[in-house]
């Protein structure tokens, strides 16, 4: 199992607010049945890492349908080998080790 961040930004929209795209970006997620966490830098993603590269890229694509002309997407993905991990764990662990 594997989580991926990732962010999303189109460039050149016709205003600074880019909202509305990235509310398409996470339809797309809830029609592909990701489980998916949205934040406000970017969203966190949790699934098998072939799964998720490949969803990376419908993510990437969706502004382009919207006619943004250039799109700059940011992933970052921890692969974990050792051991099932979810969204929740990385935030539990440090929670667990501030009491």
């Amino acid at each position: 199992m594997a989580l991926m961040e990732i962010s999303v930004v189109p460039i050149g929209t016709p205003t600074p607010s880019i909202g509305d795209y990235i509310a398409e970006v996470v339809k797309t997620l809830e029609q592909e049945g990701a489980k998916f966490k949205l934040t406000d830098m970017g969203t966190i993603i949790e699934g098998d890492v072939e799964e998720i590269l490949a969803l990376a890229r419908k993510l990437h694509e969706t502004p382009f349908k919207k006619g943004i002309q250039r799109v700059i997407t940011t992933i970052e993905i921890d692969d974990r080998r050792d051991k099932k991990v979810s969204i929740e764990d990385k935030v539990k662990s440090v929670m667990a080790r501030l009491k």
